[in-house]
């Protein structure tokens, strides 16, 4: 039986509880082990690795490698390259139906992977490897995170485009002959501060909307009121998360060498969609399980396992002994 304890709104802890770096890194390590090798299942791994290929794990790796370019036994052949010039006249039709369908294409991958990190939020806080059940229960939370990170998209590009429209308009690049020699330094500057400025705020939503999943999955908050208290959070508690992000970096570079190397021993098969997640399931488990351990550190409201606790009957009294 399942018992859902009465969440507790919670403040700065900083000086209630110690938060630490490294404790939820052993326990992460211990969870995979729980999660995926205790049994090992073949078919439990197919599920859980699809739960975290809908959560935005496409491949084994992050990057993609180039492979570069062999010789051929014809390379002293003329190569004719293709007449793009037949093109011009259905470019005005061909970009406008390219632009849409990239956006298509944007608009369902930020919608799966919103409904999926729910998907294998679950399969870790349950320890099962389930699809549907947690697709239907976290259907309201997972499409309220989508709408709040399209409009996190859409609003960096907006800002993006208004500060280069503004930028290039203002110093003149968008002239026929070339800018001022004497304002070049103004608008590095400027771009400079620009970028300081965009990191941070990168840093923060992204350390944000990160952590709004637990608080959703615990409370079943919408995006709206999770992004304001765990940006209170956030906030509150700059120091903890900033050592979060930088180790986090740490075992995002380690990752990304399992994975060079994972693409090395399987001939590329790494780099296959959800093949490639299969294969380094463990490595994304592991991953979401620090964070979720890191989290959980700020009280139930964080704490994916505080609402599946198996109930225990009591065992009735033991009667006192007759009095003869």
């Amino acid at each position: 039986m399942i018992v859902r304890h009465r969440p507790i709104e919670i403040g700065g802890m900083n000086g209630q509880k110690k938060i630490e770096i490294l404790k939820p890194f052993s326990e992460a390590f211990e969870l995979t082990k729980t999660v995926l090798f205790q049994p090992l299942d073949f078919r439990r791994w197919l599920v859980i690795g699809f739960a975290a290929f809908l959560a935005g794990h496409l491949t084994g790796a992050g990057f993609n490698v180039p492979l570069g370019n062999f010789p051929s036994r014809h390379s002293n052949q003329t190569v004719t390259s293709p007449d793009f010039g037949q093109l011009k006249p259905m470019l005005p039709v061909l970009i406008p139906v390219f632009v849409v369908v990239m956006l298509v294409v944007i608009v369902l991958f930020t919608w799966l992977r919103a409904r999926g990190n729910f998907i294998f939020t679950d399969c870790i806080a349950r320890n099962r490897a389930a699809i549907a059940e947690p697709w239907r229960e976290f259907r309201k939370e997972g499409n309220s995170y989508f709408l709040f990170l399209l409009m996190l998209a859409f609003g960096s590009l907006l800002i993006i485009g208004l500060f280069c429209f503004v930028m290039f308009g203002v110093f003149g690049f968008f002239s026929q002959g070339s800018p001022d020699s004497g304002i070049t330094p103004v608008f590095i500057i400027l771009l400079g501060i620009f970028l300081v400025f965009w990191l941070g705020c990168a840093f923060f939503f992204g350390l944000t909307s990160y952590f709004m999943v637990p608080l959703m999955y615990v409370r079943r908050y919408r995006a709206g009121q999770a992004f304001r208290q765990v940006a209170g959070l956030v906030l509150e508690n700059a120091g903890p998360f900033i050592l979060f992000a930088l180790f986090g970096i740490c075992l995002l570079i380690g990752a990304g060498m399992v994975g060079g190397m994972a693409m090395c021993l399987t001939c590329c098969l790494a780099l296959l969609p959800y093949v490639g997640t299969v294969i380094l399931l463990p490595v994304f488990v592991f991953l979401r399980s620090y964070g979720l351990r890191f989290i959980s550190q700020f009280g139930p409201d964080y704490d994916v396992w505080a609402i599946h606790v198996e109930a225990v009957p009591l065992s009735p009294p033991t009667p006192p002994p007759l009095q003869t």
